[in-house]
């Protein structure tokens, strides 16, 4: 079975939430999901696919559990593929931008964008893992599909 990796970047857990639920679909569609709360590269398998989940702290920050992961990628040549999700509030200006700035960074290294970043507003998704799990599920699916 294909394994992905699941990178998380949270501050008060709704993105751990999201993560987790798409670790749960991941074994129904055929994969392995290896999730990442405290992300180090040296942790992460390089070539699998990655979903990246984050939210967005302060002013654009990235939330504190990701910083270290960032600034490894900033050094770093990848070519696996990913997905990137985000979660935000679309009355702050700086909406979903620490999923933008991973987006960005993980381009920079030379991975390979799946589909552009998937914003949740949690104004209008108070529970935003059932959106995400929607969106991916195809995504997961189709890499699935590939592996076999």
């Amino acid at each position: 079975m294909l394994q992905v990796e699941i990178i998380v970047g949270s501050v008060l857990g709704a993105t751990e939430y999201v993560a987790d639920a798409i670790a749960a679909v991941c074994p129904e569609i055929g994969l392995i999901a290896n999730v990442h709360f405290s992300p180090n590269l040296a942790d992460i398998n390089l070539d699998a696919p990655w979903i990246v989940c984050s939210s967005t702290h302060g002013a654009g920050d990235l939330p504190d559990n990701i910083h270290a992961f960032h600034k490894q990628l900033q050094d770093s040549t990848l070519a696996n593929p990913f997905l990137v999700v985000g979660l935000g509030d679309s009355s702050y200006d700086t909406y979903c931008q620490g999923a933008q700035t991973l987006y960005d960074t993980l381009l920079r290294t030379g991975a390979n964008a799946l589909q552009v970043p998937y914003l949740v507003d949690v104004l209008h998704h108070p529970i935003p893992e059932d959106v995400v799990v929607a969106w991916i599920t195809p995504y997961l699916t189709a890499l699935a599909a590939n592996e076999a």
